[in-house]
């Protein structure tokens, strides 16, 4: 038999190991599980920082190859990572098909397809992703909440902000006509045809203001005004629907955590109401249960 084939039954088979590792990669309460994700996310940091680093054209040569070397012994240890990672999973397609799977694969394959296509090996910075595990690390599982609450409502706003793109969008090609028939005649002028001017429609009305493309006449510069005021009160309205929304489900949460019976507020852990007594129907999680994989 062949000894790779013999090595890699002994390793499948070996579920002492197999626990080991999963202690060590998929939990932070062990010391070592601890140490390893804190080490697992300065190794992300530097990987990040030397991505970064390496693109400024003043580099070097010395300092480059050194800096190529690292990534190399980066992309090598989160290769293997992920792969044990998949090796020690109770589950490992569920792993690999989560999110954090999907961003761990996705960290590693673009040093590999840079071989080929040169620039996408600068896409690593797609590791910044899997900073979000230093909420697992130092159990900051209040922000996760938070930030579970703020996708939410974004998910529950797209209709709305949907539509409010699309009236935006009539709103620019409007605009942009509009503007290229006041302009368009003038000997010089920069409103050259129709996308131009729809160009210059996206870049005024969201108060960018590049300044490379300006009216000239008087009628230009006064559709130009009325461009400004509309930007001013129109771009703060997905803000409003997205916060009006996250009230609203702030509001729904702090009353789904109170006692029906005598609207007490109940701890995030609660099966009886503290103050009445009354067993409650919902099932909370305790905080410490919650991980990240």
């Amino acid at each position: 038999m062949n000894p790779f084939r013999r090595i890699w039954q002994r390793a499948m088979n070996n579920d002492a190991l197999r626990e080991k590792l999963r202690i060590i990669i998929f939990q932070s309460d062990t010391p070592l599980g601890k140490a390893f994700d804190i080490a697992l996310l300065c190794c992300i940091v530097a990987s990040i920082l030397i991505v970064i680093v390496e693109s400024l054209q003043a580099m070097p040569p010395t300092a480059k190859l050194v800096f190529t070397v690292l990534e190399y012994v980066f992309t090598f240890f989160f290769t293997l990572e992920y792969l044990c990672r998949l090796y020690c999973s109770d589950k490992p397609r569920d792993y690999a098909l989560s999110f954090f799977g999907i961003i761990d694969l996705l960290s590693t394959l673009p040093l590999y397809i840079g071989w080929i296509f040169g620039p996408v090996r600068y896409l690593m910075v797609v590791r910044t992703f899997r900073l979000i595990r230093v909420f697992r690390v130092f159990k900051l599982f209040s922000f996760l909440q938070e930030g579970d609450l703020l996708m939410r409502s974004l998910i529950i706003s797209a209709p709305k902000i949907g539509v409010f793109f699309l009236f935006m969008v009539i709103m620019v090609i409007s605009m942009g006509t509009l503007m290229y028939m006041v302009e368009g005649n003038i000997p010089g002028t920069p409103f050259t045809d129709i996308p131009t001017s729809i160009y210059w429609a996206v870049v005024t009305m969201t108060t960018v203001g590049y300044g490379d493309i300006a009216p000239a006449t008087s009628l230009g510069r006064i559709l130009c005004m009325i461009v400004m005021l509309m930007g001013y009160t129109i771009m703060a309205v997905p803000t409003g629907i997205v916060s009006a929304q996250m009230v609203h489900d702030h509001k729904t949460k702090r009353k789904e955590d109170t006692c029906p019976e005598c609207g007490s507020p109940l701890p995030s852990h609660a099966h009886y109401c503290p103050f009445c007594g009354l067993k409650q129907e919902k099932k909370y999680i305790p905080e410490q249960d919650v991980t990240i994989k």
